[in-house]
């Protein structure tokens, strides 16, 4: 067994002020994030897509395999055969898949199965939960939990840079797999469309539940 060489921890702590400052910044700014559907077609700069998703990567995983790759798709032509292909797949979930009460709950939020903005949409990156090594058949672990961690990353760090994000996941996703030319060790996770909010976009006012519906607490006494 070769055990991993360690290095000292760069010192980062801050003074309980400066900790509630950070702490209420980042809550601010991650409140206003929003499911986008109405994009502009306005290119993003490339360098600022691969920093965020190079931030992705820096996520925990198990064992350190870093089971995900991530796909930045900006050609336009690939772009449209990815959105024929999910709406496929998005016609067959709203017309036969979905239950009564899932197109209840998506009633309200005005969905369907067009969806214009993976072409409008400048950048996509289709993210890959990588199951095992494609060279040496080696299996990795907590896949689903790590990968979810590394988009959740990906999502803040796009919003922190200013861009706007729709998490679609079309289901079943296997079309991006071919359509990318990924290998069979891979499987489709999340397409992200990204760029900048279209002139006017208009978002749902959503609410989230407050804090004492979502937090439990266990202190020294009780």
């Amino acid at each position: 067994m070769t055990e991993y060489r360690t290095r000292p921890l760069a010192p980062r702590r801050f003074d309980p002020a400066e900790m509630r400052a950070r702490a209420a910044s980042f809550l601010d700014e991650v409140r206003e994030r929003r499911s986008v559907r109405e994009f502009s077609s306005e290119p993003v700069p490339r360098d600022v897509l691969v920093r965020c998703i190079e931030a992705a990567a820096q996520a925990p995983s198990g064992a350190n395999k870093q089971p995900w790759t991530f796909a930045l798709v900006t050609d336009p032509a690939l772009k449209h055969r990815i959105r024929v292909a999910a709406e496929k797949e998005e016609t067959e979930f709203y017309t036969r898949r979905a239950t009564p009460e899932w197109l209840a709950d998506l009633a309200p939020l005005q969905t369907g199965p067009e969806k214009d903005f993976l072409d409008v949409a400048p950048a996509l990156i289709a993210v890959f939960s990588r199951r095992w090594e494609e060279a040496t058949g080696h299996k990795h672990y907590y896949v689903s939990e790590s990968v979810g961690i590394a988009c959740g990353f990906l999502i803040a760090a796009l919003h922190h840079a200013g861009l706007v994000t729709l998490t679609h996941t079309p289901s079943p996703m296997e079309f991006l797999a071919t359509l990318l030319g990924r290998p069979k060790s891979e499987h489709a996770y999340l397409l992200l469309p990204v760029g900048y909010p279209a002139e006017g976009c208009r978002v749902p006012d959503l609410t989230r539940r407050p804090l004492a519906e979502t937090l439990i607490e266990f202190s020294p006494g009780e």
